[in-house]
């Protein structure tokens, strides 16, 4: 639990070993850098202890600090729960990604596969999403495979897609003009904080076949 005094947010975390202690801070330090606030930390092996002040306030405790340390307690516990060594930690994988509507708009659902750099299945899914369109289900589709990358503490993402149009909405080179995407679209934009790196690659469909096959197998039942 967090506790104020002397003008600062303080936390101690203990890890398994080093490799888990120092895997929390490359996590905390991406998401430090996304919120411009950077804590004082010390590292001893297993144990990561962090300091919260805010400098532009004398250094006292702010919402800023609070904000952070909400957050920094939430990938501490997302870690705990992925901290069985039976799981295999990933520090960059491959995502591919399909959503499909049938009648557009219709009966709709989103596919993802997350991929090991060898090509070998770590997960993948389908998810029925109900009536919507073809670009709705490839958005979401994006965003539940970087929500899952997320939770298993993922830090470098490559993307794959059938879809040009959102391969070239999330690079920015075209602009959105569908505005019920724009929610999607955010959520999106959001997530990729989390991580050190995301790239975006457009595939043929033939190539995309793993997450075309959970689109299906959903809407077929």
């Amino acid at each position: 639990m967090w506790q104020e005094k002397n003008g600062e947010l303080y936390q101690k975390f203990e890890f398994k070993d080093f490799q888990d202690a120092f895997l929390f801070m490359q996590v905390v330090a991406t998401e430090a850098e996304k919120q411009h606030h950077h804590p004082r930390w010390c590292n001893d092996w297993n144990v990561v202890e962090i300091w919260l002040s805010t400098h532009e306030a004398g250094h006292e405790v702010t919402d800023k600090d609070w904000s952070l340390a909400e957050k920094i307690t939430e990938l501490f516990d997302g870690q705990q729960m992925s901290a069985d060594d039976s799981v295999i930690k990933y520090e960059k994988i491959k995502l591919y990604a399909d959503g499909g509507s049938r009648g557009n708009p219709g009966p709709s659902a989103s596919g993802y596969v997350l991929m090991d750099l060898n090509d070998n299945v770590i997960f993948r899914t389908g998810i029925y999403l109900g009536v919507t369109t073809n670009n709705q289900a490839e958005y979401k589709a994006l965003k539940f495979g970087l929500e899952k990358a997320q939770k298993m503490l993922v830090q470098e993402v490559n993307v794959f897609l059938d879809s040009l149009l959102v391969v070239n909405q999330m690079k920015g080179t075209f602009k959105i003009k569908n505005k019920d995407l724009l929610p999607i679209y955010d959520a999106i934009q959001e997530l990729l904080g989390h991580f050190r790196k995301v790239t975006f690659t457009h595939v043929p469909r033939a190539l995309n076949k793993l997450a075309d096959a959970e689109v299906n197998k959903v809407l077929d039942l």
